[in-house]
Order: C-alpha cells, then sequence, then structure tokens
C-alpha cells in the first residue's frame, strides 16, 4: 500500500524523523509496566517503536486510510487497531479499566479537548505524553505569574506533574506544520483530592482567565451572578458580595493565582453560597 497522504481536516502532520519518533516513544517509559494507548498513529513512525518495547498496546485511529495502512504493515496489532474517534471513546472499556500511559503525535486541532478529556479520566491515565504545538506546550507547563499561564495551566497542574522534554521543529514533518512543536510528559502528582468543589472549581478558573486583563474583583463576577441566579431559582435570599469582593486576593489577576489559590478561592466563593448546593 502506498503511503498516506495527510489530511489537513484531520491536522494531520507526519512525523518523518525516526529518531525524534523514538525519543517520543521513549517518553512512556517513566511509567512503566501498564498498557500505552497512541492516539493518532497514522503510518506508525511512533507506533513502530512502541511495539518493540513488548508492552500492551493499542492504538486508535480516526483515518480509514491510516487505519488499512497500519493493518498491512502491523499485522500483530490488529485486533489493537481501533478505528474511531478518540474524543467519544469510552476510556474505562480500553483496557477494561485498568490504568494506562496515554501518548501520540496529537492533531494540533483537538490537543487541548484530548488533555480536557484526559483530566476527565484523570484516574484511568498516571501519565500522559507525547508531541503537541509548542505553544500549547508551553502553556501547559507555564508557572504562575507567567502570560502564557492560563486555564489549561491549572486544571493540568493541579493534577499532574508536567515537564517540557524538547521542541521539535518543522522541517521534520510532512507537511511541514507553520508552528514549531514540543514534546511534553505529565505525570499524575500526589492529589487525590483537590480540596474543593471541582466543578465550581472549573468554572471560576474558565471564567476568570476568560477576562485575564481583569483584577480578579471584575472577573470572578460572571461566577456570582450566574450562583446568585440559581440561588434565587431555588427560593433563597441573595447576600451583598462587598465583603467577598474586597479579599485581598481579587486584587489580583488570574495569572497571578497559583493552584492552591486558586482552591482556596473556590472554596471561598463556596461559603458564600454555603446554604445553597451547587
Amino acid at each position: 500500500m502506498k503511503s498516506v497522504k495527510p489530511k489537513k481536516f484531520l491536522g494531520q502532520h507526519f512525523l518523518k524523523d525516526l529518531k525524534i519518533a523514538e525519543a517520543i516513544a521513549d517518553t512512556v517509559d517513566a511509567c512503566p509496566d501498564i498498557p500505552v494507548l497512541e492516539v493518532g498513529p497514522g503510518m506508525g513512525v511512533m507506533t513502530q517503536f512502541l511495539v518493540a518495547k513488548d508492552r500492551c498496546l493499542k492504538v486508535v485511529e480516526i483515518d480509514f486510510e491510516s487505519v488499512a495502512y497500519l493493518r498491512e504493515h502491523f499485522p500483530a496489532l490488529e485486533e489493537n487497531i481501533i478505528e474511531d474517534d478518540f474524543l467519544k471513546m469510552h476510556l474505562d472499556r480500553t483496557f477494561d479499566g485498568r490504568p494506562f500511559v496515554l501518548t501520540g503525535n496529537y492533531p494540533y486541532n483537538i490537543s487541548s479537548q484530548i488533555f480536557f478529556k484526559m483530566l476527565d479520566n484523570k484516574e484511568l491515565i498516571p501519565c500522559c505524553t507525547g508531541m503537541i504545538q509548542k505553544e500549547v506546550a508551553e502553556r501547559i507547563a507555564a508557572a504562575p505569574g507567567s502570560k502564557t499561564y492560563g486555564i489549561l495551566s491549572v486544571l493540568i497542574q493541579a493534577w499532574y506533574n508536567v515537564e517540557y522534554l524538547f521542541t521539535v521543529h518543522e522541517n521534520v514533518f510532512n507537511p511541514p506544520p507553520k508552528v514549531k512543536s514540543a514534546v511534553i510528559r505529565m505525570t499524575r502528582n500526589d492529589t487525590s483530592v483537590l480540596g474543593c468543589d471541582e466543578r465550581l472549581f472549573k468554572q471560576v478558573v474558565k471564567t476568570t482567565f476568560n477576562q485575564r486583563r481583569k483584577v480578579m474583583r471584575n472577573s470572578i463576577r460572571p461566577v456570582l451572578s450566574a450562583l446568585d441566579q440559581s440561588a434565587e431559582q431555588k427560593g433563597n435570599s441573595v447576600k451583598d458580595h462587598a465583603s467577598f469582593l474586597a479579599m485581598d486576593i481579587l486584587s489580583k489577576r488570574p495569572e497571578q493565582l497559583s493552584v492552591a489559590d486558586f482552591v482556596t478561592l473556590t472554596n471561598d466563593v463556596a461559603n458564600e453560597y454555603a446554604e445553597n448546593s451547587f
């Protein structure tokens, strides 16, 4: 079978450099002895090195041409080639409920969605590695105070230790992307309980970073308005938030807050509505 033609609508950029492919495949070694799921293997440039590790390996690919290519060139993987959309998969069924390492040369256009799905399945994914757009990798690994620190930084760092491993240049792909790429590794940290309402935590983080140029006192108001409306619908009275809005932490901008700060702030918001359930 001829090589697979990269499809723009799938965000395909096939890696050509075998040394880089092997280096990315080796990132899964940090979490040994559990299965590996590769997302978007394409023509198997990384797959060939993952197969050699003699670990339980499954690959998920949405492109029917790539699936046909993989079946022809990796016959030993036949039963472990999943033709599906990763974002729609039930990951608890992938390895019969066992934890696994997630890896891949991820399509740039859905990489953030992939990581949000990882977070939704964090108890199944103790380690996630792979290649993404350099800008997204920097955002995920960013520390508080950085201009690139944002929603992904906080939500992922709440549960994972992030390592920015190395940068990959455009000329090792077919077709070359217009941006540089980077390889990262995210490994579950020791957090088992966040210490606040997780749904409210996500709401606070996403809402405030969506208005990141504003101080928290202003950017958190949509959260309070939504909770006020919920309280009113339940027949509860809505209090004056003057004391809450006077807190020192709300004079900062969201990029100045650590994960721990956001947990504390989430609990402060929850206490403001202690008589209501979210």
